[in-house]
């Protein structure tokens, strides 16, 4: 992995003629702000001091350089290191199940609470009504 990581960084600074600089500098952020640091916890790629994550943003800008759209770029680190990587994952199979599972759970809680103080409140009136 430092092999390739070491030869990225090498092409990453051969200038070739393509995307200026600044544009490269704007899309390198902001794909690299959707990978999550393999070091940091919770951390992007973007907000992360960490070495490996400089490094892998030599390799997001390098790859950019190369003519990769940001959805390929992730694919790529998603390749290496599983759909972890991604800060945002797709929703598809299990994701969906984890993004769609929270808002269950908090509906099923709200309906539980109703039914409950409904049933309280009419154990209360009939208690008061004798």
């Amino acid at each position: 992995m430092h092999l390739a990581l070491a030869v990225a960084m090498a092409f990453a600074a051969i200038q070739q003629p393509g995307i200026p600089d600044s544009i490269l500098d704007v899309r390198t952020a902001e794909v690299a702000s959707t990978l999550r640091c393999p070091v940091c916890q919770g951390e992007s790629l973007q907000d992360s001091p960490s070495e490996l994550a400089q490094q892998m943003k030599s390799v997001v800008r390098e790859r950019l350089r190369q003519g990769e759209t940001p959805d390929q770029v992730r694919a790529y680190f998603a390749g290496r290191y599983g759909e972890w990587i991604l800060l945002e994952p797709k929703m598809t199979g299990l994701n969906v199940l984890l993004y769609v599972l929270p808002v269950f759970l908090i509906l099923g809680g709200l309906v539980l609470i109703v039914f409950l103080v409904k049933k309280w409140t009419k154990t209360a009136d009939a208690g008061a009504a004798k």
